[in-house]
């Protein structure tokens, strides 16, 4: 399917065009992929033969979740194996990994090392999954917390990748009248820090959309999920969200990658709706 994810991350992070300047691949032209966090359970009784399943599904990019970061997560049986290793393990099941998910903590305190295992799992995307600020946090709590991710985004650039922020529904709600969300793209550096969009904040009321026209050239990745109007799960192509609204705001957005991120029984239909919207 011509360049890799991996391969375009590579030619991104080594242009030096601003990103919103530079051309987005057509949407048809995009592998899918899905995050693992959703079926962890599966992945750690059998890595291979789940990844292989996935594959078989049409699937062809995988999003990691850091081991050191997510060991009582269930990821803890893949913390000893070296990231070089895992990643022949994703690509022999016909797969590519061009992006992770990393701990607040683990970048905060541990950057070195997790640059260095994003590195030899040939990473072009290194994805904050949130700063998991409590409840009694302050917009200054979350701009200090943004500041200290754009140092480290400095950081993660000079290793030759870049870094995403991933937003929950915590993001979308009020403060000091604000939408922290906004606040947030306020702060982050755009030339620094891509954001990876959670479409779940559907049940709240805001759409990717959006946000991808509100902000374009801002965003990297998203994770893909669909609602019914009850708020619960269904494939992609079968709930609220307009799909064809969503991947043509994309295209604004700078989205370059998709990872689904459901229960594992939404998967196939997910894929083969995605694939046809294609």
């Amino acid at each position: 399917m011509g360049q890799t994810a991996l391969g375009l991350g590579a030619a991104w992070t080594l242009s030096g065009l601003p990103i919103h300047l530079r051309a987005t691949p057509e949407f048809k032209d995009l592998p899918l992929g899905f995050q693992t966090f959703p079926i962890r359970d599966r992945l750690e009784k059998d890595f291979t033969g789940t990844l292989k399943t996935m594959a078989a599904m049409d699937y062809q990019l995988v999003e990691m979740c850091s081991p050191k970061d997510y060991e009582s997560l269930g990821f803890g049986s893949l913390v000893k194996i070296k990231s070089a290793d895992l990643r022949s393990m994703i690509t022999d099941c016909g797969l590519t990994c061009p992006s992770s998910h990393f701990g607040w903590g683990g970048l905060k305190d541990s950057l070195d090392d997790r640059i260095e295992w994003a590195q030899g799992m040939g990473l072009s995307q290194m994805i904050c999954s949130t700063f998991w600020l409590p409840d009694t946090a302050t917009l200054a709590d979350y701009k200090k917390n943004a500041e200290q991710l754009n140092k480290i985004a400095e950081k993660i650039k000079a290793a030759g990748m870049l870094t995403g922020f991933h937003n929950h529904t915590m993001e979308f709600k009020m403060l000091e009248g604000q939408l922290i969300y906004d606040a947030l793209m306020a702060a982050f550096d755009p030339a620094l820090v891509k954001m990876q969009f959670q479409t779940e904040v559907i049940t709240l009321g805001y759409k990717a959309a959006t946000y991808f026209n509100k902000y374009p050239g801002r965003f990297i990745s998203s994770h893909l999920s669909d609602w019914s109007a009850d708020k619960k799960y269904v494939p992609i192509g079968q709930g609220v969200i307009d799909w064809k609204e969503f991947f043509d705001a994309a295209k604004t957005g700078g989205v370059r990658n998709f990872f689904v991120e459901m229960p594992f029984d939404t998967f196939k239909d997910s894929a083969v709706y995605i694939h046809r919207l294609k």
